[in-house]
């Protein structure tokens, strides 16, 4: 008897030591299934962001919500759900894993490997929305983002923190820039985010490919949501770059984030607001496709000193057609960012490529974001291009000319052949430097126009020189042209072995 009130009381001891543990989740179930998207009824206490979850473990994102009904997002396949399920709300708000070692990784836009050969190893979340910086966190532009690209680092120069646009019409090199952009990026201490939306598979895989051969995946991430994968994907990719990006600029750290493209972003987000019947405005987008890419973009900043002084340089592509930049996409991103390269169709098939059109192309940055070597050759090389291009224009017009108008077309003449490059071929700052500072001195004027390419590669071998290697060092770390060292540029410039071609 006594043993058994041993037992008895054992067993009341644990019965009380344990406590019940209940969970509360705000459940739901899914009406109607569309496309994609998923209309959920009950999720009373839901909130736009909020990750929700359906019995069969598929997991959604809301996006919509009305009075009694909310809009989700599928991540997966949606073909797996049917009407009448349960949905759980997680409470918790879409977020990404992050770390350092997703640099040189392919990976989709909720951070997943494509590659099954990578591991990634994961440090922390972060959600892909946030609110941008505010201005009192932010600094000035003032730091060079060197592109490798004569006409863009002396035309239209790109600062770290900014964000410019990149437009033009379909194979205009548009993402050729960008991808130049990140190639030349190499051990300049700015990790790369190239970021698909939208695009075929084959083009992501050139662009890896490009990346790979000249050694610039050390230094980038790709986020891909191609043309084949859900719009859900699409829709979230952009933000997803942004957030792995802000992971970086958090440790103080200069990023660089490629959207490639947000027009095809636009049709993601307008087809999904079409299948949750929101009412259409102008060419069928909703009414918050402003807003859609300006939280976007102004999460691109460079931060004080006080915020870690890290920055995100937001590079937007835009596709426009027929060269029409009235657009309503087109538009919208203009007014946001702080300046446009646009790329100019018949620019592009008359040979001159990048195909940057001079007069439409801006950077509200200027000056600011450019070394003082740059600016010391460029000087008013922009305002003499759209002279010249002027002057071309109207000379076809006249049978004589003026002698001082046709020194100025044949000065511009050799300048805009001298800015013709290859792609894949960034040049490092001397070099843009020296080509530039011989075309704009009058070195070119005499040489013919086809043989100014052969002028610029003689030029390049000299800088291979023991004397040029000393030019060119002094350029690259001073970041300007002293008198010493432009005294030396002009023996080699001037010397017989250039100029007589």
């Amino acid at each position: 008897m006594k043993l058994l009130d041993n037992y008895i009381k054992e067993i009341e001891k644990e019965i009380g030591s344990k406590k019940d543990i209940v969970e509360t989740r705000e459940s739901g179930t899914l009406l109607e299934l569309k496309d994609g998207v998923a209309i959920v009824e009950g999720l009373y206490n839901a909130f736009f962001g909020e990750i929700v979850e359906f019995e069969n473990g598929i997991e959604g994102f809301i996006i919509d919500l009305s009075e009694d009904t909310a809009g989700v997002i599928i991540f997966g396949n949606y073909l797996h759900l049917k009407s009448g399920l349960q949905v759980k709300g997680t409470g918790k708000i879409l977020s990404i894993e992050v770390g350092n070692d997703l640099i040189g990784k392919i990976i989709d836009p909720l951070s997943k490997s494509l590659d099954r050969r990578q591991n990634i190893k994961y440090e922390k979340l972060y959600p892909i929305e946030r609110i941008a910086p505010g201005v009192v966190k932010r600094q000035p532009v003032n730091t060079p983002v060197q592109t490798g690209i004569k006409a863009i680092d002396a035309l239209v120069p790109i600062g770290r923190g900014q964000r410019e646009l990149i437009i033009g019409d379909r194979i205009t090199g548009k993402s050729t820039i960008a991808i130049d952009t990140i190639i030349n990026q190499k051990d300049k201490n700015l990790i790369c985010i190239y970021c698909a939306i939208g695009q075929k598979n084959s083009k992501v895989a050139s662009v890896i490919e490009t990346l790979t051969v000249n050694n610039a995946m050390g230094h980038t991430i790709v986020v891909s949501a191609g043309a084949s994968d859900p719009v859900s994907l699409q829709y979230i990719a952009p933000y997803s770059a942004t957030a792995i990006g802000e992971y970086f600029m958090d440790k103080g750290k200069d990023v660089l984030i490629v959207y490639d493209d947000l027009t095809k972003h636009a049709w993601a987000y307008r087809q999904l607001s079409l299948v949750l019947r929101r009412p259409a405005g102008r060419e069928a987008y909703p009414g918050d496709v402003f807003y859609l890419h300006s939280r976007l973009l102004e999460r691109a900043c460079r931060l004080n000193k006080e915020n870690g002084g890290g920055s995100i340089t937001a590079l937007p592509i835009v596709e426009t057609l027929e060269g029409d930049i009235s657009g309503y996409i087109p538009t919208n991103i203009i007014s946001i960012t702080d300046g446009q390269l646009f790329l100019d169709k018949d620019l592009f098939n008359s040979g001159i490529r990048p195909a940057v059109d001079v007069g439409l192309s801006v950077s509200r940055v200027g000056g600011n974001a450019q070394t003082k070597a740059i600016k010391q050759v460029s000087g008013r090389l922009k305002l003499g291009l759209a002279q010249y291009r002027e002057l071309a224009a109207f000379s076809q017009f006249e049978s004589e000319l003026e002698e001082e108008t046709k020194k100025q077309l044949n000065r511009g003449t050799k300048i805009t052949q001298i800015l013709v490059q290859n792609k894949n071929k960034p040049f490092s700052l001397a070099e843009e430097v020296c080509i530039i500072w011989a075309a704009t001195q009058g070195y070119l004027d005499e040489i013919p126009t086809e043989k100014v390419k052969e002028f610029e590669e003689k030029l390049l071998d000299e800088l291979t020189t023991l004397k040029g290697k000393d030019i060119v060092k002094k350029i690259n770390t001073s970041k300007e042209l002293d008198p010493d060292t432009e005294s030396k540029l002009k023996k080699i410039v001037t010397s017989l072995s250039l100029i007589k071609i």
